[in-house]
C-alpha cells in the first residue's frame, strides 16, 4: 500500500508502527515492501514469471521497463520473500503476492476482482476482507517448505489486520475453457460458494463452469489438475464464484476464490503451538 500512486505502482510503501509480518527461515525472510525499489522487484519477478515464463500480454511500457505493474499496485501492500543467499535487498526477491484491503480500495476506487466479477456480495461483508493477488515464485524456489512460508505470512497479515475474509482470482493456465472442462465442473460442483459469499462473473465475461454433468467428473483426477495455487485455497476450506473469466491479457482462465480465514489462522495457532512446545 502506498501514501502516493504513479503509473506505474512504484511509490513509496506506506510503513506500519510494527512490521505486520516478519518471518525468517533459514536464508529466507519473509515482509512486506517497504520501499519503491522493493516494490519494483516484485514487479520485475512477476515480469519474469507472467509474461517471460507464461503468455501474458505486456504493454509497451511494461516491456521497456521489464515489469509487470497496473494501477492497483500503488495501493497494495506487496509480501516478499528475499532470499539472503542472492544479496540484499531489493534484488534477492524470490516470491511476491500483494494485498489490498477494504479502506486502500476505496482509495483505489474499488478492488482488482471487480473488473472481472460482481463482487457486491463480498464489499457488503460485515467483517474486515481482502483481495490477494499477483502471487508467483522465482522457477528455482517452488518447493512445498517455499509456499509454506508463505502461507505463514499470509496468516500473520490476517492476524494483524483482522481480515475475516479473503478472496481473489485465481488462473487456470489456458484460454480455452473446453480444455478445462473438468476442473472447472467440479469445483462447480464440489466447490461453489454459498449465495451470500458468491461473486458471478461480470455477464459480459461470464463463462459456463458446469460444462460437463456431475456423473461424468472424476472428482480426483480435477483436483489434481487443479494448479497449487488453487489445490491451497481449497483445502483452507475454499469456495468458487458462479462462472469463469478467460483474462487474454494473461492468457489464462480465472475463477474468483472466497475464503473464510477461520481455518488459515488456526492452522497458523496450531502450527506456533507446536513450535512452541518443542522449545520447552
Amino acid at each position: 500500500m502506498t501514501t502516493a500512486a504513479d503509473a506505474r505502482g512504484v511509490a513509496a510503501p506506506q510503513t506500519y508502527p510494527r512490521r505486520p509480518v516478519d518471518l525468517r527461515s533459514r536464508n529466507f525472510h519473509l515482509r512486506l515492501a517497504e520501499t519503491a525499489e522493493e516494490v519494483a522487484a516484485s514487479q520485475a519477478l512477476r515480469y519474469r514469471v507472467f509474461v517471460e515464463e507464461m503468455s501474458a500480454r505486456p504493454t509497451a511500457e511494461q516491456q521497456a521497463a521489464k515489469r509487470e505493474f497496473d494501477d492497483f499496485d500503488a495501493y497494495c501492500d506487496h509480501l516478499l520473500v528475499f532470499d539472503a543467499a542472492r544479496g540484499h535487498p531489493p534484488g534477492a526477491v524470490i516470491a511476491t503476492y500483494r494485498f489490498m484491503r477494504r479502506e486502500a480500495a476505496a482509495r483505489a476506487g474499488g478492488f482488482y476482482t471487480a473488473t472481472e466479477y460482481d463482487i457486491s456480495r463480498l464489499e457488503a461483508y460485515r467483517g474486515e476482507v481482502m483481495e490477494l493477488g499477483r502471487s508467483c515464485v522465482h522457477p528455482d524456489y517452488r518447493a512445498g517448505a517455499n509456499m509454506q512460508l508463505v502461507w505463514r505470512g499470509i496468516a500473520d497479515y490476517v492476524l494483524h489486520f483482522g481480515v475475516d475474509l479473503m478472496f481473489g482470482c485465481a488462473s487456470l493456465p489456458t484460454t480455452r475453457p473446453e480444455e478445462i472442462a473438468g476442473a472447472l465442473s467440479y469445483l462447480y460442483y464440489h466447490h461453489l460458494a454459498p449465495p451470500a459469499l458468491r461473486p458471478r462473473a461480470l455477464p459480459e465475461r461470464y463463462v459456463k463452469m458446469d460444462r460437463l454433468d456431475s456423473e461424468a467428473v472424476d472428482p480426483k483426477l480435477a483436483l489434481q489438475s487443479l494448479p497449487p495455487l488453487v489445490k491451497g485455497y481449497l483445502r483452507l476450506g475454499g469456495f468458487v464464484g458462479d462462472g469463469a473469466v478467460v483474462d487474454y491479457d494473461f492468457g489464462t482462465t480465472d475463477v474468483c476464490v472466497v475464503v473464510k480465514t477461520d481455518m488459515v489462522t488456526d492452522k497458523y495457532r496450531r502450527h506456533l503451538t507446536r513450535e512452541r512446545a518443542g522449545d520447552d
